[in-house]
């Protein structure tokens, strides 16, 4: 998403950042699973409500692509508890 025209600059070092580690861990002989949130991603109410994908961005049904930093930290815990998803991006979104 960092090289589309509407992402803040302020937000893509750190973007930029995460995509150059993605690279690093796909090409290492680790297990990992690396855990990509909505487009937005801000405190608000826990839920225990998500959804799974991979690597595309999930929208809702308004294009939107939004979760709350507690269903994200859930999902995160309840994802990495199960083990599903070793050598996957996971994304993560309402």
């Amino acid at each position: 998403m960092y090289d589309t025209p509407d992402f803040p600059a302020v937000w893509r070092p750190g973007a930029v950042a995460h995509g150059d580690a993605l690279r690093v861990y796909r090409a290492a002989n680790l297990d990992w699973t690396y855990f990509s949130p909505a487009y937005l991603i801000q405190p608000g109410e826990r839920t225990g409500k998500y959804r799974i994908g991979f690597e595309q961005l999930l929208r809702d049904e308004n294009g939107k692509s939004f979760i709350s930093a507690e269903d994200f930290s859930v999902a995160i815990l309840d994802e990495l508890g199960a083990g599903r998803y070793v050598r996957r991006r996971v994304t993560i979104a309402y």
